[in-house]
């Protein structure tokens, strides 16, 4: 049986995440009483779109993550590159809030280009040398 702990573990906080990005929407929606859809309020669009965003770029991270370990088990890099991203989406989300935290949205948005890139080069270089 093979287990991939850095996968699981990467999976896991990307639970995590999303389940705090609903949670920050549903606070809002309830603030703003507002039960479907957007309401044309900025600022639960702007929540909604990194939830939104979370989920666009986190299931190929994390099938980047699961083969790349199977084929190279263990290895710290991948560890460091997987919590790079999940951190790069938290400061994302909270940047998307704006205000004296809103440059963390491109910190977050180069740190999910650079780890997908970092990580798409890696399995490249790994299918290469088989």
């Amino acid at each position: 049986m093979t287990i991939l702990p850095i996968t699981l573990c990467a999976a896991a906080a990307a639970a995590a995440i999303n389940i705090w990005l609903s949670i920050r929407i549903g606070m809002l929606r309830t603030a703003r009483k507002i039960s479907i859809g957007d309401g044309g309020d900025m600022d639960l669009i702007a929540r909604m779109r990194a939830q939104a965003n979370f989920i666009e770029n986190t299931p190929i991270m994390l099938v980047l993550i699961a083969v790349i370990e199977l084929a190279r088990t263990g290895n710290i890099y991948l560890m460091g590159v997987a919590g790079a991203f999940m951190l790069g989406r938290v400061a994302h989300g909270v940047g998307m809030d704006g205000g004296p935290l809103g440059a963390l949205r491109g910190v977050g948005t180069l740190v999910t280009m650079l780890s997908q890139l970092g990580l798409a080069v890696w399995a490249v270089s790994i299918a290469l040398d088989m």
